[in-house]
């Protein structure tokens, strides 16, 4: 087979990764790729949200099927433009696609199927936003709409902070058209839990679970990023939850959706956080994590191709699905600054060095070659991956390899995985 993956970030390197490992794959081609995704396939200067040129070349190099990976492109349709040319596309379609793209579509679909999530309430305009935030208690959860590039949700500390907050995004632009509508809800507390899951429309089967750090510094102080690193499985994360977890969220889910006539078909991520009264969802994704697919995918046994073929065909239920015993940790090497103002065009070393590592993958988010080698182009950098036995080993080893590699003002957390 030959494969299309679509993306650019440490998610899509970990994915190409993994497919490159099955037996029926020749060739692979990433579109628009990075630094890091050329020495496994061959990257092509195609944007991930021009259908047009992505499907024509599809067309010219026969294609057997698409990876597509990012959000915004999966929001937008290109699974359906795929399939109305004739082409096998991984990933839900556009009108499934919207658990994601719209955080008030997620909250009622949710509401409507009682699945267990925080209370809620929805404004198109700020001046009763404002007058809501007046009755609430501090702290105040605050969530653009659309996509955000995983950074569209505020908590406001004081009532006053949350006021700005909507400001910010209603009235100043903040996140752009994805602020045009709000969701303003309860502050949950408690420890968080990402699952990822195939999905064929209506079986789902649960990956191992991980967990997520999204602020930019030590002790989950300063800003939401995108993700500065990640573990699995989760500490908390017992059987008899995903027992639970799996009969309240994630069947329901997938069921939910088909009734509205979604079928959901590819990988949904549950966002959960385990409260005093139980479970509940935080938020849904259409696709893999990033930086969770760098943990989860480096345990996956099983062939990728034929887990991805089984979704697009329906066929999950006959699909049996393997999983590493061990442990993966992934630390996140930043841009100094990210995820506000920082410089690229740094050369990377060190990277030749953790290739000669067993169990530890490099996967390259915001890389490109150059004629100084690999430097640096975007503010989460790599995502260096460590699989071991357990937890301490992996976090151990991960630490280790990142102290190998070096670029200018290069950033990252000394606390991954000690949640």
């Amino acid at each position: 087979m030959d494969i299309l993956v679509i993306g650019a970030g440490g998610r899509e390197h970990a994915i190409c990764w993994k497919l490159r490992q099955s037996p029926q794959v020749d060739k692979i081609y990433c579109a628009p790729g990075n630094g890091g995704i050329a020495q496994i396939a061959e990257c092509v200067d195609i944007g991930v949200m021009d259908f047009d040129a992505l499907v024509a070349f599809a067309k010219e190099k026969k294609i057997d099927l698409t990876v597509v990976a990012p959000d915004d492109p999966l929001v937008a349709g290109a699974v359906d433009v795929f399939e109305q040319n004739g082409l096998t596309a991984f990933g839900p379609r556009a009108n499934a696609a919207v658990i994601e793209g719209s955080k008030v579509f997620s909250k009622e679909l949710m509401k409507k199927y009682q699945i267990p999530t925080a209370k809620y309430e929805v404004f198109d305009n700020s001046r009763a936003a404002l007058a809501y935030i007046e009755k609430q208690t501090p702290p105040i959860v605050i969530k653009a709409e659309g996509l955000a590039l995983g950074k569209g949700v505020i908590i406001a500390q004081s009532l006053d902070e949350a006021k700005q907050a909507v400001l910010d995004i209603m009235e100043h632009g903040m996140f752009g058209k994805a602020g045009s509508r709000i969701v303003i809800e309860e502050f949950l507390t408690g420890p968080e839990v990402s699952v990822l899951a195939f999905c064929d429309g209506k079986t789902v089967k649960p990956m191992v679970s991980a967990q997520d750090h999204k602020r930019a510094y030590d002790q989950d102080k300063g800003p939401n990023t995108g993700g500065m690193g990640t573990f699995s499985p989760s500490r908390i994360y017992t059987e008899e939850l995903a027992q639970e977890c799996m009969k309240t969220v994630f069947q329901p889910t997938v069921d939910a959706m088909r009734k509205e006539g979604r079928a959901f078909q590819g990988v949904l991520y549950f966002g959960l956080m385990l409260t005093k009264d139980g479970m509940k969802v935080i938020e849904y994704n259409c696709r893999f994590g990033d930086p969770e697919a760098q943990v989860v995918l480096p345990r996956l046994k099983s062939d990728l191709v034929a887990v991805m073929m089984a979704c697009v065909n329906g066929t999950l239920d006959q699909t049996d699905i393997e999983w590493d015993d061990g442990a993966a940790v992934c630390v996140v090497m930043a841009s100094g600054g990210y995820p506000k103002q920082y410089e690229t065009e740094y050369p990377i070393s060190g990277l030749d060095e953790v290739a000669k590592l067993d169990d530890v993958v490099v996967f390259h988010a915001g890389t490109k070659d150059s004629e100084q080698g690999i430097v640096t182009s975007g503010g989460r950098v790599l995502g260096v991956t460590a699989l071991e036995t357990d937890l301490e080993s992996a976090i151990a080893r991960a630490y280790q390899s990142v102290k190998l590699i070096h670029f200018q003002n290069a950033h990252y957390r000394t606390d991954i995985g000690i949640k």
